[in-house]
């Protein structure tokens, strides 16, 4: 997708893992970006800011440091045609307990402060950045946007929340809002606390790696670049103000077979230890992505195993620079 270079686009969270490779995607096909992120506490600064190496050096890309949950953001939001909302608190795991008050700001007061500056706006395309961790334990596999969302963990319901005030400010004010359901993205600059990431890590220290469960829950795994470019797609097709799309891989594949996959990829085994089920996680996640495929031409081109490779390669190359996690 070609993005005018008359386009300026708000990024949320662009030090984040999505929000960085968003960010250069954007300013390679040509659109100016205003990105800002207030590098809240769930990894380290340092990392964040690396993120942003490459934006920095275009002339089109500008960072503003910005806590979106303390509102009055008009001025942010003046001149920007497209509004990419990814900034969040992310993960399901520490959202429970006392960190539950930082989810219910960074992800429920900060979304309604952006969507308060952007409502009274025309012209502007509002792409919020939502979960599958919505649909909870989905009863069909793989899931349409049909099915009732039934969130299990708290950071699922604050996702959800989201998506819900979109779809408020697009009924009583026009705004035009679209919801992508992200689906276990993964690639190059993905959080330290995930999966994939904490696996390339042990594999190359030779440490162990804990599974918990069984390992054979499945999820549709999808690479950053085609998680990438279905937001990108959102930025600008027509005919989709208020809708909300699955953006998944494509297919779906067991936490043993990627940890398999990876040893082999590496050329060392993998030292897996077990531990109990945690609150939270669920079974089995994948998307039904035709919806996204008819309005968005979404293609997803990235295998999990060829993906799987690339973060490898690209966590080898980093080593020296990855935080301990």
């Amino acid at each position: 997708m070609l993005v005018s270079v008359r386009v300026k686009a708000l990024v949320t969270g662009c030090a984040g893992f999505i929000g960085s490779h968003l960010t250069e995607s954007l300013l390679e096909h040509g659109a100016e970006v205003l990105g800002v992120d207030c590098f809240n506490d769930n990894y380290g600064r340092s990392q964040k800011l690396r993120n942003l190496e490459l934006a920095q050096d275009w002339d089109g890309f500008e960072f503003v440091p910005i806590d979106l949950a303390r509102g009055a953001l008009e001025d942010l939001v003046e001149d920007c045609d497209q509004i990419f909302h990814l900034a969040a608190e992310p993960g399901v795991r520490p959202s429970w307990g006392s960190r539950f008050e930082l989810y219910v700001r960074n992800n429920v007061l900060a979304t309604q402060h952006l969507l308060e500056a952007v409502k009274g706006s025309s012209g502007k395309r509002f792409v919020y950045a939502s979960s599958s961790s919505v649909y909870g334990d989905a009863e069909q596999l793989p899931t349409a946007e049909s099915a009732v969302p039934a969130p299990f963990s708290p950071y699922g319901l604050t996702k959800l929340s989201g998506e819900h005030l979109c779809r408020v400010y697009h009924a009583n004010y026009g705004l035009d809002a679209v919801s992508l359901r992200y689906f276990t993205v993964f690639g190059p600059r993905q959080r330290p606390d995930m999966a994939f990431q904490i696996l390339c890590a042990a594999v190359l220290a030779d440490q162990t790696f804990e599974i918990y469960g069984d390992g054979e829950q499945t999820r549709d795994f999808t690479y950053v670049s085609d998680t990438v470019a279905a937001t990108m797609a959102a930025g600008s097709a027509h005919g989709v103000s208020g809708r909300t799309f699955n953006i998944g891989g494509g297919s779906r594949i067991s936490l043993n077979e990627a940890v398999a996959a990876l040893g082999e990829i590496a050329g060392r085994e993998p030292r897996v230890v077990r531990r109990p089920v945690q609150r939270g996680d669920v079974r089995d996640t994948g998307a039904d992505i035709e919806a996204a495929r008819t309005a968005l031409h979404y293609r997803p081109s990235v295998s999990p195993i060829d993906g799987i490779a690339s973060q490898w390669a690209w966590f080898v190359e980093h080593a020296g620079r990855q935080p301990v996690q």
